[in-house]
Order: C-alpha cells, then structure tokens, then sequence
C-alpha cells in the first residue's frame, strides 16, 4: 500500500510525524524509503524522456530551418524567372515550416520549464531521503540497543543465571557446613593441635617429677 501520492506529497511529509504514529516504526521507516527511491528512479526516467524529446525537438527545427531556406531559394527562383505564382507558393511553404519551428521551439521553451522543475523534485526528493536513511539509522540502533539491554537482563536475571547462583548457593552452604563441623571439634578440648597435645605431655612430666621430688625429701625427713 503506498504511503504517498508521490512526489508533492514526499516533499511535503514530516517523516517524524509518520514515525510517531507507527506501531512499527522499523517496517514504517523501511516502506517509506523505498517508495522515496522509488519515486526517485521515475522522476529521474521522466527528466530523461524530457531531455530526449527536446533533443528530438531541436533536430527536428534544424530540418524545418534548411526546409525554410530550400523554399526561399525556390521563390527566389521563381521570382528571377518572373513565375511570381510559384514563388508565392515557395513562400507560402516556407511560412508553414516556420510556424512549425516555432511551434516546437515553444514546446521546447515548456520542457525546459518542465526540466527544471524536474531537478528541483529530484534534489528535494534526495534530501528527504538521507533524512529517511538517517532515521532509519537511528531506530536500528536504538533497536540494537533495546536488544543488547534485554540479553543483558537475561544474562543478569535469566533462568540460567539464576539456575548459576542457585549452585554456588548450594557449594557455600556445604563449604559453610564443613567449616562447622572443624568448628565443633574444638569445643571441649577436642579436636587439639600436635603441638598442644605434646605441651600437654611436657606439663605433665614437670608435675610427676616435682611430685616424686616431694615423695623423696619426706622420705629422707623420715
């Protein structure tokens, strides 16, 4: 479906407003570029026909300008041998093919009007399309953005991630669990260390010798 009725309705659009009504900006910006190149490509096939008529146009006024002077060369003729009937008639050819000459010359004249028009739709037509293009531009990065967001929080806050935490939850629960059992086998003294266990065994030697040093002197009192 178009958007336009082409080119005066191109040049005149606020391709913002068109925007701002879409449900899809995207596919709205993407149909709209194309109907510009679109009518781009006609206005430029109907300047090229334009130029091709007058071409046409002008050769066909350079043949009715030789015919002109071939009849004035023939009244000219005619007269210099006093047949003033035939030279009138010379004359009266060679008006015809002027008023043709002149004819086109105007219908060049209306081309030429046509032509410049023409250029002028197809400059203003250009510059609507690069802003077309550079909205288009703008929208997909900002949908690359939005996408680039979304895997984001899906990284963040996805299944996966969460299946992710809900593991090292488990891991730091048992490693949690591991450190209070080695914990809770130092309460009551259990669980000694080598080197306490082997200062435990010096002390009690320094006890039994003082012990029996004691036993001895009372002995030796005895």
């Amino acid at each position: 479906m178009s958007i336009f009725s082409r080119t005066r309705d191109i040049i005149a659009a606020n391709v913002t407003d068109l925007l701002d009504r879409a449900e899809d900006p995207a596919k709205m910006i993407r149909m709209i570029i194309i109907e510009m190149e679109e009518t781009l490509v006609e206005v430029r096939a109907s300047a090229a026909r334009t130029i091709a008529d007058q071409k046409e146009m002008r050769r066909h006024i350079a043949k009715l300008d030789q015919l002109q002077e071939s009849w004035m060369e023939k009244a000219q003729l005619a007269l210099s041998k006093d047949r003033e009937d035939l030279a009138k008639a010379a004359l009266v050819e060679k008006q015809k093919a002027a008023g043709m000459a002149e004819e086109l010359r105007g219908e060049i004249g209306a081309l030429d009007e046509a032509l410049a028009t023409s250029e002028e739709d197809i400059t203003k037509l250009q510059n609507k399309l690069r802003e077309a293009r550079a909205r288009q531009s703008s929208i997909m990065a900002r949908m690359e953005s939005a996408r680039n967001r979304l895997r984001m929080r899906d990284l963040y806050a996805g299944e996966r991630t969460q299946d992710a935490f809900s593991r090292f939850e488990m891991l730091e629960r048992r490693v949690d669990l591991t450190e209070s059992r080695a914990e809770a086998m130092t309460l009551g003294g259990e669980g000694r260390t080598l080197e306490e266990e082997i200062a435990e065994l010096r002390s009690s030697d320094a006890v039994e010798a003082e012990l029996a040093a004691m036993k001895a002197a009372r002995t030796s009192e005895a």
